[in-house]
């Protein structure tokens, strides 16, 4: 998963779909942008909210081993931390050094452009990916006082049976109907947290609560999972390609897909929600029968994989700076920085990030 995120990041870099700290944006064939568009799209509809559902899958037995304070103590400690580590320090690095995205009429030393990063307010919306930290740390805080106000689980573990076809569809039909409606205004970011992608998120991290409290997880059948997936890869892609030659995408159309009264923001909105829990439950699925032990190699990536989604970003950056010289097509370059960047951050992660003993402590 946190692959993926490298790989988001690297497309960001060349595909005018996305935001990113430093672009190498060119001139883009139709099946160029096509193929930046299948795979950002793709990526955006799951694996984030897939996060937030593994995140809850460990909220309850932590909040029942540690109790209410020490559960927010230790998630103050693992997601608070890293965060401010970004706003402060890494973030402003990365944006004065690196990416040179810090805008003044007047530019000036390092020191006196931080200070007025944060005394304009500026930090607050800066944690880059550290944004999921940020609502990890507000939904769990959410839980917490759930369970102090009603003492005891919120939902009693029962041996009970996981959820069927019905219950999933109606489950995509909840997450889309509500994506759509806070699209409608589409609302600005808070604390760099996208708001419109929230109802997917707050329902999966949820779900993941669920499934700990429930067991869902080992009742889930890998042929039905493997059938959900293949819907989304098969008929999901046609679905989404029709979508976007009908919808107008192709004809300067696109901001009516992101929000507003407009069927194209609606059946938007139901396609990514069903593509989500499709793959969700696909893959879930998959790893759980088919990829469920850890060797050398994946034990490595597991250890180092925080420390990478918080330190990646500069490293991505370094990466595309060396690679704007060649004259590569934007589809060779977005596959080699993914390639780079992961070696890159998962190596660096080990031989110098998680070395250091204040910040092993944290990542």
């Amino acid at each position: 998963m946190i692959i993926l995120v490298i790989s988001m990041h690297a497309a960001d870099t060349y595909s005018p779909l996305g935001n990113w700290y430093f672009v190498d944006r060119r001139p883009l064939s139709e099946p160029a942008l096509l193929t930046f568009a299948a795979w950002q799209m793709y990526l955006q509809c799951f694996f984030m909210g897939l996060l937030f559902f593994i995140a809850g899958l460990f909220v309850p037995s932590s909040f029942d081993r540690k109790g209410s304070l020490q559960f927010l103590r230790d998630r103050a400690f693992r997601l608070g931390l890293p965060t401010l580590l970004y706003m402060f320090c890494i973030g402003p690095l990365t944006e004065y050094y690196l990416a040179h995205s810090w805008t003044s009429t007047e530019r000036t030393s390092f020191l006196n452009e931080w200070i007025k990063h944060i005394r304009n307010g500026q930090f607050l919306q800066e944690n880059g990916p550290l944004w999921f930290c940020v609502a990890l740390l507000i939904f769990s805080a959410a839980y917490a006082l759930l369970r102090t106000w009603r003492p005891g689980n919120l939902v009693p573990g029962v041996n009970g049976r996981a959820p069927g076809t019905g219950e999933l569809i109606a489950f995509v039909l909840v997450m889309a109907t509500f994506t759509f409606l806070i699209r409608i205004g589409r609302p600005s970011p808070f604390l760099n947290m996208h708001l419109e992608d929230f109802p997917q998120y707050i329902l999966l991290f949820s779900a993941g609560i669920l499934a700990a409290r429930w067991d869902w997880l080992p009742k889930l059948s890998l042929k039905t999972g493997m059938g959900w997936m293949a819907v989304a890869l098969s008929a999901g892609f046609a679905a989404w390609l029709a979508l976007l030659v009908f919808g107008g995408a192709l004809h300067g159309r696109g901001a009516d897909y992101s929000g507003g009264w407009h069927w194209q923001s609606a059946a938007f909105s139901l396609w990514e929600a069903l593509t989500c829990v499709s793959l969700c439950f696909g893959l879930l699925t998959l790893f759980r029968d088919k990829l469920n032990s850890q060797g050398r190699l994946a034990k490595f990536l597991s250890d180092n994989a925080f420390s990478v989604y918080v330190f990646h970003p500069p490293i991505i950056i370094i990466a595309a700076r060396l690679l704007s010289h060649a004259s590569w097509l934007p589809l060779v370059k977005f596959a080699t920085l993914t390639g780079v960047g992961a070696v890159a951050s998962f190596g660096l992660s080990a031989v110098l990030f998680r070395r250091i003993p204040v910040l092993r402590r944290i990542i």
